[in-house]
């Protein structure tokens, strides 16, 4: 695990070793280890290690075939032992252990190819001396990040995040887009490929780029198998291949030569890991997990339940509100603006959890997997109002105005309305973006400032086109799976997996996700929906199903709950002076996405308690934070 970064030059001269050396250390968060460094003719290759596996001979930059082939690497390679085997049976030497001289050799029979061998996550690049060529690969979920730049001489600049590209050429422009503020003030991300920045890209996942000559193509070369025929119709025979595969999943991210544990929320997701990492191994498998004084949002019972059974050594933290110190350190790790909330809480495990261990295995990725989203529920239950007259249609509608607004988000009332409001709409992307967004296009021009409207033009409201693209590409699934396959390409990748290679590299954590082995969601996408959410309530009905034996009761029953924090109270409370200090500002509002009143229209009610607006105000919050934080030097605050 690894940060890297470099740059290939389109023009005369080599790479700044200096601005090569800024470059990386802006990144030494996310591997403390060791550093590395390669600069050969147009081509300059940097990283920084968090050793995991072949401590002593997996150093960076690594050279393959006699010196013709260079990669930096950030990731892990699951297959890489079995991958050794076939290719030293075919000739290849090795000088290490390590998985990432597995990719080289790969890449010498394979060329780009190579990417379709890996099981892993993955961020790397491998400059090819021979050809001249630059090859930059992410993996197919989206685990590990990877940003880039084109410059007008014919220029590409990377790194793993985007502080490095800034660092590497001090004079790319960082010009903010407004198209990615109104995404992120729709989505509480940006997506892939744009950044906050308008000459910087994301690779998306499951893409790679190829640098030839001062010209860059990106392709993709990994999609969830639509349209493939079901693995099988045997209802038992699908439980047995779910319960194999990520068995073996699990087994393969336990390969560990430093200390390994796992977050365990209490949910259905983590508490299987917990349960198959424990029947996997023959000492007590460390735990973790974070709680708040607030017990609406606390899971720390369930967590204890599932402990207990598996007689793991257990540790438990409480968050709580004191972050005016952790906030900054927040918006800078994140590089852009970033507004889930659960950031914070998975920041402060990660932290934790790094004084006991490396490396976390966690349970991301089983609500996308198997239906276990509340809204999955609703979006199929929206369907019924496809079938209601107009005057009924109308009716629902009055009935949904009538209900309060005091209700909290998550709370019965809120997620009623929501619910409600969706089910209005007449087309899905409408319905599913209503469902999961902050703020809707409804919600904008009373909040937005007549300049920042003008900048935006045709741009306003993209976040609709973003999701109807997502489910053109599904068409021909079942309802359940467009829903899951949507989710995978766009919530799952841009906010998910970024939250938590964020959160757990700011702290210099190694988190690994077995429910997103590539080869078991592809597994269970080709099962059908109706396996997965059973009728109106039966969220993941076949996964639970598969190790029912393995959990308490009690964690089977127990409904979805998200890993939310109290931000209604906390900003009536003690982030009140910390929000207002900020977001309402002489400097905030000298920047020219809001009007004044809007924002305290937007307070006040919150204030007041007419209406929670906890998860809008922190989105706000997170957005100037970014502007205040994201460009400094070195990171605010103390180290983890």
């Amino acid at each position: 695990m690894c940060g890297i970064c470099g740059v290939v030059r389109g023009g005369s001269g080599a790479p700044d070793p200096a601005r090569l050396k800024a470059a990386n250390d802006m990144i030494r968060h996310r591997g403390p280890d060791d550093e590395g460094f390669f600069v050969d003719g147009p081509v300059g290759l940097a990283m920084r290690r968090l050793s995991i596996i072949d401590l002593s001979t997996g150093h960076q930059p690594l050279s393959y075939a006699d010196g013709r082939y260079w990669i930096v690497f950030n990731g892990e390679i699951y297959n890489y032992r079995e991958l050794r085997a076939e290719l030293e049976s075919r000739g290849h030497r090795f000088k290490t252990k390590s998985d990432t001289e597995a990719i080289l050799a790969l890449y010498q029979e394979m060329g780009g190819r190579c990417v379709e061998r890996l099981r892993g996550m993955f961020a790397f690049a491998i400059w090819d001396k021979g050809t001249r060529r630059l090859f930059l690969a992410r993996d197919r979920i989206g685990k590990k990040p990877l940003v880039y730049a084109e410059r007008p001489d014919g220029s590409l600049l990377f790194g793993s995040e985007l502080r490095c590209l800034f660092a590497l050429d001090p004079g790319l422009p960082r010009e903010t887009d407004p198209a990615a503020i109104d995404l992120y003030l729709s989505l509480q991300y940006i997506p892939s490929p744009k950044t906050a920045y308008r000459g910087v890209k994301k690779l998306p996942p499951g893409h790679a780029l190829t640098w030839e000559s001062g010209r860059t193509t990106v392709e993709r070369y990994w999609d969830l198998p639509l349209g493939a025929p079901p693995v099988t119709r045997d209802y038992e025979e699908a439980k047995r291949l779910l319960r194999e595969k990520l068995t073996e999943a699990v087994r393969l991210r336990m390969i560990s030569d430093v200390p390994l544990g796992a977050f365990l929320s209490g949910g259905v997701d983590s508490s299987i890991i917990v349960a198959l990492m424990s029947r996997l191994s023959d000492k007590p498998v460390k735990t973790f997990s974070i709680g708040f004084d607030d017990k609406k949002f606390s899971e720390t019972h369930y967590a204890k339940l599932v402990a207990d059974r598996y007689k793991t050594d257990h540790t438990e933290f409480v968050v709580k509100p004191e972050m005016a110190d952790v906030l900054p350190k927040l918006a800078w790790h994140y590089g852009e603006p970033y507004a889930d909330a659960s950031a914070l809480p998975t920041y402060y495990v990660s932290r934790e959890t790094r004084r006991f261990v490396t490396v976390a295995l966690n349970g991301d990725g089983g609500d996308e997997n198997f239906g276990g989203y509340l809204r999955y529920f609703a979006m199929k239950a929206a369907r019924v109002a496809d079938l209601l007259p107009g005057p009924a249609l109308a009716a629902l509608k009055a009935g949904t105005e009538l209900l309060p607004e005091r209700d909290a988000p998550f709370g019965t009332i809120w997620r009623a309305k929501r619910f409600l409001r969706s089910a209005l709409l007449n087309d899905l992307p409408g319905r599913h973006l209503k469902m999961i967004g902050y703020f809707h296009e409804d919600d904008k021009p009373p909040l937005y400032a007549p300049e920042f409207v003008a900048a935006l033009g045709a741009d306003m409201g993209s976040a609709k086109e973003y999701m109807a693209r997502a489910f053109d590409a599904c068409k021909g699934e079942d309802f359940l799976n467009r829903l899951l396959y949507v989710d995978f390409k766009t919530y799952l990748p841009e906010c998910l997996m970024a939250k938590v290679d964020i959160a757990t590299m700011a702290c210099s954590l190694e988190g690994r996700s077995p429910l997103l082995d590539h080869e078991f969601v592809e597994l269970a996408f080709r099962m059908p929906g109706e396996w997965k959410l059973k009728g109106l309530r039966g969220h993941k009905h076949i996964f639970k199903d598969a190790f029912r034996d393995l959990l308490p009761d009690e964690i089977l029953a127990r409904g979805k709950m998200g890993f939310g924090i109290p931000l209604g109270s906390w900003f009536r409370g003690p982030l009140r002076d910390y929000w207002e200090g900020h977001c309402l500002s002489r400097e905030a509002l000298g920047r020219g996405y809001f009007t004044e009143k809007g924002l305290r229209a937007l307070w006040d009610e919150h204030q007041s308690g007419r209406r929670d607006q906890g998860y809008r105000l922190w989105a706000l919050l997170m957005l100037e934070l970014w502007h205040r934080h994201a460009a400094a030097g070195a990171e605010p605050g103390a180290s983890c």
